[in-house]
């Protein structure tokens, strides 16, 4: 097996492909003048002060005060618990807007429960 392996090297002609590159083709003037004006460039030094008004002061933020509670706590509890909840201001709706409207929830739940029957139109 090696020997097959050998005579088929030895055999096969040896092909590399060489490229001829010229002078010209290798000095790339863009790049030339890039990196001298990269070389040229001299940042402008910043002043001491650049920062201010770009950055603000830090100011710790205040400490909260602790709520009070009201000094009659007894009273305030019983007044809630007199008082009605209000209801929200939300205007009725019109009798044709639904026609499920002006029923309660326990009579829609029945309707929805109910067998639908077709009404059979007769020609």
């Amino acid at each position: 097996m090696a020997s097959l392996a050998r005579i088929v090297r030895t055999a096969a002609p040896r092909s590399a492909r060489c490229f001829a590159v010229s002078a010209a083709t290798r000095k790339d003037l863009v790049q030339d003048l890039y990196l001298a004006q990269l070389k040229a460039y001299k940042p402008k030094p910043q002043a001491q002060d650049a920062h201010v008004g770009i950055v603000k002061e830090y100011k710790a933020p205040a400490v909260p005060s602790a709520s009070a509670l009201p000094s009659d706590l007894a009273a305030e509890l019983a007044k809630y618990d007199s008082s009605t909840p209000d209801l929200a201001d939300a205007a009725p709706a019109a009798k044709g807007d639904s026609p499920h409207a002006g029923i309660t929830t326990g009579q829609f739940l029945e309707m929805l429960e109910e067998d639908p029957h077709e009404e059979v139109h007769h020609h």
